[in-house]
């Protein structure tokens, strides 16, 4: 599965899938690893269409975010209210910068 990702106002949108698991897992480490060896610093994944995120996509996101030079953060936009869940309860809302819903 790909992903798909367009440049925005000095940012790389990266669109999400419906489910981040195991399966999808894969290929949103292997973007995500593209575009930090391309130089790409400032990320923001939309969430628009995601609705599940398991530890297996949480753990590519945490990945990621290691990798970012110091003080540069990913950003996530449109969460919908169980996929925040997910992130509040594990903490990761410390860890990224979680936008309002954009369009």
């Amino acid at each position: 599965m790909e992903l798909t990702w367009t440049e925005k106002d000095g940012k790389i949108i990266v669109s999400l899938f419906e489910r981040i698991d195991t399966r999808t897992s894969p290929s949103l480490e292997k973007t995500l690893n593209e575009l930090l060896e391309q130089g790409y610093t400032s990320i923001v994944l939309d969430f628009l269409k995601t609705s599940y995120i398991s530890s297996a996509g949480l753990r590519v996101l945490l990945g990621a975010a290691k990798k970012l030079p110091g003080g540069k953060r990913l950003q996530l936009t449109n969460l919908d209210s169980n996929v925040y869940k997910v992130f509040k309860l594990t903490g990761f809302t410390t860890i990224f910068d979680i936008l309002p819903y954009s369009d």
